[in-house]
């Protein structure tokens, strides 16, 4: 034996110096460790000639094209059936390691044929033939081929050697590794701990062997989802090869990998990078610069980069993996199609759908030509095209590939394997964006109740499947069911997981989404801050993840009223979207978005508009033409242009929106029921109120078929119908429509939800409008009862609610109360929002309409003018409210005997609304008020003309027994009594108490205005 030392101390000479000072001592040719681990190695490297160890030593370092040539040369020149059958052992091997694996079972089977002619069928030398092909047959995915050989070569050795044997201890790593492909975890780690107790008695303490055996049981655990206990193993492989193999051996790579895997698996990415580029500069230093191994560590430093959202640097390192495997293999070898994967993967998360799918349809390809029609991998490359066109909104085409992958994993895997459920998962996922959300049940359960049977109770998939169903309880509106699915994911990550572990952010996210869905605020917003906190401590600043944080705390503002803070949060993820993605990412499109909703919110229109289109732009750079995504961007542009008053423009914009729909969705999606609610609000601003009733129960209708009975979507219907209902007067029916959403608001949703504020809001509407103001008060202060709970102090819902309280005060004759509310008001309003939101604007109309009731007419005018002067800077030119602003200043000219200016406001308005496309009945109280004017003036046959346009336009379009329509006849019967025409006046003013009696209470003050003119009249016949 050669010269042998055991290292000891190891200094450095100097701070300066390169150089380190090394302590060896020798060690003697009795050293009984020394001694078996040599033998170890000799056996590892046997050959019966030079040529033989070289083929072998060619294989080790990756040489397969070398190798492959070597041996065909030492087959031509072999001259015994002995020497032929070990070549053909060994191009097995060969074959096996460029992954040609039906030549390498084709090789295998020559040496058998030859060895059968000498041997019995089972004798112990064909045991570790047996072994490799059934390493071949579970490489093809065809693992109860890979049992059977296993087992055969398992007996063989049972029969052949001693208990103890180490070979024995191989057979049960190999059955060991098919059932963990099997998805048998506790099978798996069974075999794996008898191989380790056989190698207890037969292999020296610090044998190479312990590390390869304490791997497979931390492998074992891990797939069992004990992440800490995996680490636990890979660690003592890790001390095993420490003593055992000099310190830049290629096995310590491997260790490093699989610690890093762990570290990865238990959200502490920078660690499993640290151990990652370990492994990187070992196998750099100890293997030729295009060996496989170094892509392997490329691809596993890329994912974590991929995981952590720096995509440019996971690209990177995915490509380089790329161009070794290109080079060292042949072109259609198994591992050049994980490259091709890895770069679809992260060319997905960049948004780049188009190259994602064509890289992993070149992955496809390979997998297709190299593995058999039924292999696992092919369902996985399947799965990953079906995700892609999942994103892409290609649902025909996604299921397709979903299903192929479903239909293989059936057909090879046992039917509780762990792949089934994510199949299962993944299907589920579609019908969720498909709206189908009774067939998204169906398969996240059929996943679930696998993960049950499969897995430990505690492990991070059954979390995975919890989430998904409370995900889908979530969209369906059943928020107790959904919040109870989360809990439990979220309780299983407690204890599974690292208490930073990325998955904890996500359960965080969601019970987050849902409080925020139940109107508890403050909860959401303490969710959303957990999630942030954690990405705080495991991820560099400026990842994607990061924006979706920032976007979450940001909603919960948003939702709570505060806008300034909201725009704060949105503005932030969208600087880390900027920095962290390609400049036409889809997520930058929901940046942008998110901002022109806030911007929406805080009355500025515009801004909101630019924010919308720059989406718009973003998109159509980055998406297929009919992705539903431009649905959504044309909905939000139409929402712009209908609060700037252009309703001509937002019923194009929604009618787009419903056109992608028709083309990229399945008939009954729910989000058809969001385009027709779109088209009948704008139909309704229009004044179209049967177009809009139309739609509203086409919308209605969709929700019938897609969503269960108490789904919150269907207030939202009832309530839209009840509100046509109530602009046309038909009281009744909107009071039973509404009535119906507040039932089904009682039923889904928490005791002080603000969606059961606007129920009561719509309810004392309609009491309102029917002049019964005790009942509209009632339901006014329940409504502002919840808010009182439900939001923060200054939110600007509350502020609507003072209003609301002060309108019905107003026209209870009780103006100093009425003002008392008009103030509330504006102080919250004057808080929450910017100096000039069109709600500001609202605000002052109601203190000008209060206190030109009270006849303080330069006080109205100054509080009109202020309305005025908002609505001027806030809204485009011509819009429909600065018209109605101009009616109420003109009004009070009128009030106060000017009426050349009177007449000039009235006609102001007439000029906006005759001019744009905006509501006929707001144009119709124009020509009422103008009407009034000129009576006033006694120039009574223009007053005539204007009285009768007014009232042509509301018997358009409303019912003729419509209180409004009533308000006209009175007009026009004062006009015929001032003009002495008192059969005239008598059947108006008749016309008018009949539609009163019918659909006014006995005590309205309108109703009693009637009668008294009615007596006027009868006095004078």
């Amino acid at each position: 034996m050669h010269t042998v030392f055991r290292i000891g101390e190891v200094r450095k000479i100097d701070k300066k110096s390169p150089l380190y000072e090394v302590d060896l001592k020798l060690t003697p040719d009795d050293d009984q460790q020394l001694r078996q681990l040599t033998k170890s190695i000799a056996k590892e490297t046997s050959g019966s000639t030079g040529w033989h160890r070289m083929g072998k030593l060619l294989l080790k370092i990756g040489q397969f094209d070398k190798a492959e040539e070597l041996y065909n040369t030492l087959l031509e020149q072999a001259s015994n059936d002995s020497d032929k059958a070990h070549i053909y052992h060994m191009l097995g091997m060969m074959k096996h390691s460029k992954g040609k694996y039906q030549e390498a079972i084709s090789s295998y089977e020559k040496y058998l044929k030859i060895k059968r002619k000498t041997l019995p069928e089972h004798h112990p030398s064909l045991a570790n033939t047996y072994n490799n092909i059934g390493l071949a047959y579970n490489n093809t995915g065809d693992y109860l081929k890979a049992l059977e050989f296993y087992e055969t070569a398992q007996k063989i050795q049972e029969k052949a050697l001693p208990p103890n044997h180490p070979d024995l201890a191989g057979s049960y790593n190999n059955i060991g590794q098919v059932y963990n492909n099997m998805g048998d975890y506790s099978k798996a780690l069974e075999f794996y701990e008898k191989a380790h107790k056989i190698k207890e008695n037969a292999l020296p303490p610090n044998h190479p062997y312990w590390a390869l055996s304490y791997n497979n049981i931390g492998a074992a655990c891990s797939n069992m989802g004990d992440y800490s206990k995996a680490l636990d193993f890979y660690e003592k492989a890790l001390k095993i090869r420490e003593k055992a193999l000099p310190p830049n051996h290629p096995d310590f790579a491997q260790s490093y990998n699989n610690i890093g895997a762990a570290w990865n698996n238990m959200g502490d990415y920078s660690k499993a990078l640290d151990f990652y580029e370990k492994a990187l500069k070992i196998r750099e230093k100890a293997l030729p610069p295009n060996h496989p191994d170094l892509a392997s560590s490329y691809s596993c430093i890329g994912a974590v980069y991929n995981t952590m959202g720096d995509y440019s640097k996971a690209l990177e390192f995915h490509e380089k993996a790329h161009k070794i495997r290109e080079k060292a293999l042949p072109p259609n070898h198994p591992d050049l199609a994980t490259s091709y994967a890895w770069i679809g993967a992260v060319s997905n998360d960049m948004g780049d759908y188009l190259k994602a799918l064509e890289f992993y349809e070149k992955a496809l390809k390979i997998t297709e030509k190299t593995l058999p029609p039924n292999h696992p991998d092919l369902a996985f490359s399947y799965s990953c095209i079906g995700g892609v066109y999942n994103t892409m909104r290609h649902y025909s085409k996604s299921l397709k590939f979903y299903e192929k992958a479903l239909k293989i994993t059936e057909k090879t895997l046992p039917p509780n394997h762990p792949d089934l459920a994510f199949s299962y998962s993944f299907i589920g996922g579609l019908y969720n964006t498909m709206g189908d959300y009774s067939k998204a049940l169906e398969f996240y359960e059929k996943a679930l109740r696998i993960r049950e049977k499969a897995l430990p109770p505690n492990h991070r998939d059954l979390a995975f499947s919890y989430s998904c169903i409370g995900g889908v309880y979530n969209t369906m509106g059943d928020y107790s069911k959904a919040l109870e699915f989360h809990e439990k994911a979220l309780k299983i990550r407690k204890k599974a997981l690292p208490p930073n572990h990325p998955d904890l952010a996500t359960s965080y996210a969601w019970i987050r989404a849902v409080s925020n869905d139940m109107g508890v605020y403050l909860k959401a917003l303490e969710f959303s801050e957990k999630p942030h906190t954690i990405r705080e401590n495991v991820l560099p600043p400026n990842r994607p993840n990061f924006a979706s944080s920032y976007n979450n705390i940001a909603l919960a503002y948003n939702n709570m009223g505060d806008y300034s803070k909201a725009l704060e949060f949105y503005e932030t993820a969208h600087k880390i979207q900027e920095k962290a993605l390609p400049p036409n990412h889809p997520d930058l499109a929901g940046s942008y978005n998110n901002i022109g909703q806030v911007y929406n919110n805080m009355g500025d229109y515009s801004k909101a508009l630019e924010f919308y289109e720059k989406a718009f732009k973003i998109r159509e750079k980055a998406l297929p033409p009919n992705h539903p995504d431009f649905a959504q961007s044309y909905n939000n542009i139409g929402a712009a242009c209908n609060n700037m008053g252009d309703y001509s423009k937002a019923l194009e914009f929604y009618e787009r929106a419903l056109k992608i729909r028709e083309i990229a969705l399945p008939p009954n999606h729910p989000d058809f029921a969001q385009s027709y609610n779109n088209i009948g609000a704008a139909c309704n601003n229009m004044g179209d109120y049967s177009k809009a009733l139309a739609f509203y129960e086409k919308a209605l209708k969709i929700r019938e078929k897609a969503l269960h009975p108490n789904y919150p979507d269907f207030a939202s219907s009832y309530s839209c119908i009840g509100g046509v209902y109530d602009t046309m007067g038909d009281y009744s029916k909107a009071l039973e429509f509404y009535e119906k959403a507040l039932k089904i608001r009682e039923k889904a949703l928490p005791p002080n939800h603000p969606d059961l504020a606007i129920s009561y809001n719509n309810i004392g509407q309609v009491y309102y409008d029917m002049g019964d103001y005790l009942k509209a008060l009632e339901f006014f202060k329940k409504a502002h009862k919840i808010k009182e709970k439900a939001l923060p102090p200054n939110h600007p819902d509350l502020a609507i609610s003072y209003n609301n309280i002060g309108q019905v005060y107003y026209d209870m004759g009780e103006y100093s109360k009425a003002l008392e509310y008009s103030k509330k008001d504006l102080k919250i309003t004057k808080k929450a929002l910017p100096p000039n939101h069109p709600d500001l604007a609202t605000t002052y109309k109601w203190f000008g309409k209060n206190y030109r009731s009270m006849k303080d007419y330069p006080r109205a005018l100054e509080n009109f003018e202020k309305c005025l002067s908002i609505r001027q800077k806030a809204l485009p030119e011509n819009h429909p409210d600065k018209a109605t602003t101009y009616s109420d200043i003109g009004d009070v000219h009128r009030l106060m005997g000017d009426y050349e200016k009177a007449l000039s406001f009235h006609r102001k308005a007439l000029n906006i609304q005759e001019n744009v496309q905006c509501n006929p009945l707001d144009c119709a109280l124009t020509y009422i008020n103008l009407g009034e004017t000129y009576r006033e003036i006694k120039d009574y046959s223009t007053a005539l003309t204007y009285f009768q346009k007014g009232l042509e336009i509301r018997q358009k379009k409303l019912p003729k027994d419509h209180p409004n329509i009533a308000v006209v006849y009175h007009n026009m019967a004062k006009l015929y009594l001032s003009t002495r025409q008192y059969n005239m006046a008598m059947k108006n003013i008749q016309q008018t108490i009949e539609i009163a009696q019918e659909k006014l209470p006995s005590t309205h003050p309108h109703l009693l205005d009637y009668k008294e003119t009615f007596e006027k009249i009868r006095k004078k016949m």
